[in-house]
């Protein structure tokens, strides 16, 4: 398997604890505002598990193929999934460094 992939989990990991960390600090600690992060980090963790999934998925589908056990449209179907779930992850990643840099320009 790719390094990267198995790298992918751990990475996602430390994030939802660093956000359930701070994430009460920043909404003021109110029981109201502290279910919503929870759900948040749990939704996170689930997206990047399927992703996570799906990667792995295309990879051993790719293998098969090589070794002639999958079809050709099985194997495309597999990568291209895996390809849209990777797209997806880099823009959340992307999106998350941009409001990260937003608000460390913010005037405090």
């Amino acid at each position: 398997m790719i390094p990267a992939i198995s790298l992918l989990g751990t990475v996602a990991a430390d994030a939802i604890g660093s956000i359930s960390s701070i994430a009460p600090a920043i909404t003021g600690g109110g029981a109201a505002a502290g279910a919503a992060p929870a759900d948040f980090s749990s939704m996170l963790a689930q997206v990047t598990g399927d992703a996570i999934d799906k990667l792995k998925s295309g990879e051993a589908t790719a293998i098969s193929g090589i070794q002639g056990r999958a079809s050709i449209q099985d194997v495309t179907k597999s990568v291209m999934d895996a390809q849209q779930s990777l797209q997806t992850v880099a823009a959340v990643r992307d999106k998350v460094v941009s409001a990260y840099q937003e608000v460390s320009r913010m005037a405090i």
